[in-house]
């Protein structure tokens, strides 16, 4: 990891078989949200998550980011990783057996409540809501697939939650884990600079964001509305309700009518 967060003094220590350095490896914070990413591609990471407002936090100790290389666990001394699908078909699958000590792996440094993900094309579509319930737990642990994807025994036997990005299809999952990992950081405590920042933006109401202004109150012949520009609290406030509600019933019908007809 390029970003060695401090420590602050709250190194958790656990009792291992396995020898370590110190020096070496990024020891856990206790009471810090771990995000823990199993990947053939480790030093695709931090990425993005390392600049900006996660990368600041990341540096600060606010969270914390940890990659299990994938091929550790593989097999023969190729570190062979997939093998042939059964029942015949194009392509590679990833062995159950490599994969599930690498879970294994991953859960043995887990504490609290920590869900373990898969980034599936197949998964359920990932959500400012889903954002949120991970921002609540002590972390997320996820699987970034590649080739054909899993042996299914390991998703099934760790009980994985397939969650996806979007209804298309990349290389690999590392991309999606690391916008599902932004998204749900930004959440927490201390990472935003104006926490209302994350209330008032795009799905978190179910309604999609309101236009946004600044200076100059003029550009290329385009004048920012004048509600905003009126100091009347109650009056932009009614504005940006109606510009969200707009938007939403144009640009989103389906997000329209989940607002407007709340489940039973």
């Amino acid at each position: 990891m390029a970003n060695t967060p401090k420590s602050f003094g709250r190194k958790s220590i656990r009792a291992t078989m396995t020898p370590s350095s110190l020096m070496d490896e990024v020891p856990d914070l206790a009471g810090v949200w771990q995000a823990r990413v199993i990947t053939l591609f480790p030093d695709a990471f931090p990425g993005v998550l390392g600049e900006s407002l996660t990368g600041r936090a990341l540096q600060d100790g606010k969270w914390q980011l940890h990659t299990h290389n994938l091929r550790d666990f593989g097999l023969t001394k190729h570190k062979n990783v997939d093998d042939t699908p059964s029942g015949g078909g194009a392509g590679m699958v990833l062995r159950a057996d490599v994969v599930g000590p690498a879970i294994e792996a991953a859960n043995a440094h887990s504490k609290g409540r920590i869900p373990v993900v898969y980034m599936s094309p197949r998964g359920v579509p990932f959500t400012q809501k889903m954002a949120q319930s991970w921002a609540r737990c002590d972390g997320v642990t996820i699987l970034c697939g590649r080739f054909e994807g899993v042996d299914e025994r390991v998703l099934e036997h760790y009980n994985v939650m397939e969650v996806s990005l979007g209804d298309f299809v990349m290389t690999g999952g590392e991309i999606a884990a690391q916008a599902m990992i932004d998204a749900a950081v930004r959440l927490l405590p201390g990472v935003l600079g104006n926490a209302d920042s994350a209330v008032e933006e795009s799905h978190s109401n179910g309604l999609l964001e309101h236009p946004q202004y600044t200076r100059p109150a003029t550009w290329n012949g385009r004048d920012v509305p004048q509600v905003l520009m009126s100091g009347n609290h109650a009056k932009i406030e009614q504005w940006r309700q109606e510009m969200s509600e707009s938007l939403t019933q144009t640009r989103r019908p389906d997000l329209w009518v989940k607002h407007t007809k709340p489940e039973k």
